[in-house]
C-alpha cells in the first residue's frame, strides 16, 4: 500500500480558497471530481506546483512532477468542494492514512466555521 505525506502547501492553499469564499458547499463529488482529461488540461495551462496545490497528499517515493506524486484531490481546479474534503477524509480514514485524515478533518472544520 502506498504511503503519503501531508502537502502543507495544499493545506495553506485550501485555507486561502476558503478565506476568499472560493468553495462549493453542496456537490456530487463523483460528478465534479477531476478525471484524467481535466487533470491533463489543467497541467497544459498550469505548473506542477499549481497542480500540487489541489492535492492534500504527496505519495512517498513517487517521482516529482508526475501525477502519481499527488493524491487526495479536494477541488475542481477552480474551487474547493466540501464533498471533496469529505471524500479525502473518508478515503484516508478507510486506508489508515492518519495524517491525511487529520488534515482533511481540520480543513472541514475550518470550512464549516467559515460558512456557519
Amino acid at each position: 500500500m502506498a504511503s503519503y505525506t501531508v502537502n502543507p502547501d495544499a493545506v495553506a492553499y485550501a485555507r486561502r480558497l476558503i478565506d476568499k469564499r472560493q468553495y462549493v458547499l453542496t456537490s456530487r463529488w463523483g460528478d465534479v471530481q477531476p478525471g484524467a482529461e481535466q487533470e491533463n488540461g489543467y497541467l497544459d495551462r498550469h505548473s506542477w506546483d499549481e497542480y500540487a496545490n489541489w492535492h492534500l497528499g504527496l505519495t512517498d517515493g513517487a517521482t516529482e512532477e508526475t501525477k502519481a506524486r499527488y493524491a487526495f484531490v479536494f477541488g475542481d481546479f477552480r474551487r474547493i468542494h466540501r464533498m471533496g474534503i469529505i471524500a479525502c477524509h473518508y478515503r484516508a480514514a478507510e486506508w489508515r492514512h492518519k495524517d491525511i485524515e487529520l488534515a482533511a478533518h481540520e480543513l472541514l472544520q475550518y470550512l464549516d466555521a467559515a460558512t456557519a
